[in-house]
This record gives structure tokens, C-alpha cells and sequence, in this order.
């Protein structure tokens, strides 16, 4: 026979099942409002994330200036002309091309999904042309979705030309700051917050932005890499659009793993239009070597400390972010991850017994924005 349940122990569990889901509404509802004042203030903070971001590539250049004695507002005067220099370069340089060959690039795109959709209609797979305008339809209402997403970004946080020149001046202007004024921000706030917040926060921004700039520059290194790479396959093999192509495979480097796809599709679809099925089969075993070689050498490599995401949660990120932000949300959706990771972390070696005997490291206040 079945024991009755306890009244009292049932009670209890219903008592502490009714305190969590309390709490955890309390948590989803700050979190919500968090992200509307997020929202209601991203003219601020889009070009503070600019700025952050520019700040993680050119901040090891100001470092070495200082460290050779030069003052900190010189030293980051001289990253930031040197920054606006390169950019000009890369816009002289490579910009312009690739978007007087952008027009060519669509087309070849669209006439390569036409020519895979013959082929899907023709033997061995013998789709139906109802099956097939379903598909392409289903196709073409994503991606002018994805095309509606990324306009209603640029809208949204660049609603005209002047909006857009104050957002790049002034996140330009926020990179200055922070090279020249960084290392003073963690003692500075650890002197404006009470008790232990003097300790804990400095540390997680610290971590934070240790993670955040391992992130920008390894994606950024691992972007050139594989635009090099599949840029000289491609040149090798005759293919047109190789410098729009290469560009863009070094900027869908910055979203991971769903860029790759991104990029890899459209260069074999261009292979395919240009050149023939078999140098797009060509292409396509180029840029599965070159990725297999970024996940298993470049990645680690360069990558040193890595972001201690499984490549699940990234993929889940990415698309989150997509769904969330559109463009944006994909490009910002793994940094954020990654510092959610690194305060849910720290949180929990808080909450960690030590193990007998351990001692406690003194927490390293003093780094960059941090170094």
C-alpha cells in the first residue's frame, strides 16, 4: 500500500515552490526593465558600445606606448589619428570597390539561387514546382525580413546622415577617453562604492573586459585569416567578386559560426554562376578546410583564453540575438553571453565553500579599462 504524503512536508514544498517562482518573476521583471531603459537610451549607449569595442583593438598599442614612457594623453592621440589613418585606408581601399561591385554581387547571388533551384526541379531529386516557389518563397520573405531588420537597425540608431556622423564622433571621442583615461576607472570606482562592492564589481569588470577584448581580437585575427585564405582560393580559381567576397567573410567573422555559413554560401553560389558546378564544389572543400582549420588550430591558437562557451550556447545566442535585435543582436548577442558568463561565474565562486587550507588571492584593482 501506498504511504499517504505528508501534509506538512507538501505544504512546505509548495511554500518554497511558491517563494522561487515569486523571486524569479521579481528577477524577469527587473531584467525587463532594465531593457527598456536600455532601449529608451540606446543613443547613448550604441555609441558607448562603439566605443568600448574600438577601445578592445587599439587599447595593446596604447599600452605599449605607455609602458615606454609616453604620457597618456600623447599615447592615445596618436592610437586614435593612427585608427582614423586606417580606417580612411580600408575605406579608400577596399570599401569603395566592394560597393561599386555590390550590385554585381546581388545578382550573382539571386542567379545562383535560380540555377539551385533548376537543379533541385531536375533528377535525382525531382521537386515539384509547387514545392519549390513554397521554398524559394519561404527564402526570399526571410531574407527581405533579415534585409527589413538590418534597415530598421540602421533606421532605428542612425535615423539621418547627421545622427550617424555624431554617433562615429562621438564613440570616437568615448575610444579617446577610455585609452587615455582607462586605468583610472577601477580605482576610481572602487573608492565610490560601499563595502564589499568595493571588491566584487572592480572584478567582474575586470573580467569583463579581459573577456570582451579576447573576444573582439580573436575574431577580428581569425576574420583575416579566413578572408586571406578563401580570398586567395578563390583568386587562384578564377572566381569573380574575390575582394567583396573576402570582405565579406572577415565581417560575417564577427558572428559566429551562422557568418560562416552566411559567407560560404554566397562565395559558392558565385563559384557556381561564374565558373561552373565544379569549381563551386571547389570552393565549397576550400572553405570547409579553412573552417575546420579556425576551429581546430586558429581558433585555439589565437584564442588563448577563450570565452568558456560551449558552441551550442554560442549558436543559441546568435540566433536569440537575431530574433531580438536583428543585426545588431547578432553581432553584440556572443559578448554578452560571454559576460553574462563571467558574472554568473564569479557569482558562484562567491558562493563556493574554499577548499580547506586555499587562500584568497587579492583582487588586481589597478589593470586598464582594464589591461
Amino acid at each position: 500500500m501506498t504511504a499517504p504524503l505528508s501534509s506538512s512536508r507538501s505544504r512546505a514544498a509548495l511554500r518554497i515552490s511558491a517563494r522561487v517562482s515569486a523571486e524569479l518573476l521579481l528577477v524577469l521583471a527587473g531584467l525587463a526593465v532594465a531593457l527598456w531603459l536600455l532601449g529608451r537610451m540606446w543613443s547613448v549607449v550604441w555609441p558607448l558600445v562603439c566605443g568600448l569595442l574600438m577601445t578592445t583593438l587599439t587599447w595593446p598599442v596604447a599600452r605599449v606606448l605607455r609602458r615606454r614612457g609616453w604620457p597618456p594623453a600623447l599615447a592615445a592621440s596618436v592610437v586614435t589619428v593612427l585608427f582614423l589613418l586606417l580606417l580612411a585606408g580600408v575605406v579608400a581601399l577596399i570599401a569603395v570597390p566592394v560597393a561599386s561591385q555590390s550590385g554585381e554581387l546581388s545578382d550573382g547571388v539571386v542567379e545562383g539561387i535560380q540555377r539551385l533551384r533548376e537543379w533541385a526541379a531536375g533528377p535525382p531529386l525531382n521537386i515539384g514546382d509547387a514545392q519549390i516557389d513554397k521554398a524559394f518563397d519561404s527564402a526570399v520573405a526571410r531574407a527581405q525580413e533579415g534585409l527589413g531588420s538590418m534597415v530598421g537597425a540602421v533606421v532605428t540608431g542612425v535615423s539621418t546622415v547627421v545622427n550617424g556622423v555624431v554617433t562615429a564622433v562621438l564613440a570616437l571621442f568615448l575610444m579617446f577617453f577610455f585609452l587615455k583615461d582607462g586605468p583610472r576607472f577601477l580605482p576610481w570606482l572602487a573608492r565610490q562604492l560601499p563595502g564589499r562592492l568595493a571588491i566584487d564589481v572592480p572584478v567582474v569588470f575586470a573580467r569583463g573586459w579581459d573577456t570582451l577584448g579576447s573576444f573582439v581580437r580573436s575574431q577580428a585575427a581569425v576574420g583575416l585569416l579566413d578572408a586571406v585564405l578563401i580570398g586567395l582560393g578563390l583568386w587562384i580559381l578564377g572566381v569573380p567578386l574575390v575582394l567583396p567576397l573576402a570582405v565579406l567573410t572577415f565581417v560575417s567573422a564577427f558572428v559566429p559560426i551562422i557568418g560562416a555559413l552566411f559567407a560560404g554560401f554566397v562565395a559558392v553560389l558565385i563559384a557556381l554562376v561564374s565558373n561552373g558546378l565544379m569549381d563551386a564544389l571547389i570552393v565549397l572543400a576550400i572553405i570547409v578546410v579553412v573552417q575546420q582549420l579556425e576551429g581546430n588550430v586558429f581558433q585555439p591558437i589565437i584564442q588563448s583564453r577563450g570565452l568558456g562557451l560551449h558552441a551550442a550556447v554560442v549558436l543559441l545566442a546568435v540566433t536569440l540575438g537575431g530574433s531580438l535585435a536583428g543585426i545588431v543582436g547578432s553581432l553584440l548577442a556572443v559578448p554578452i553571453a560571454a559576460l553574462i558568463a563571467v558574472v554568473w561565474n564569479y557569482v558562484r565562486e562567491q558562493l563556493t565553500d574554499p577548499a580547506p587550507g586555499a587562500g584568497e588571492d587579492d583582487p588586481d584593482l589597478a589593470g586598464p579599462l582594464p589591461s
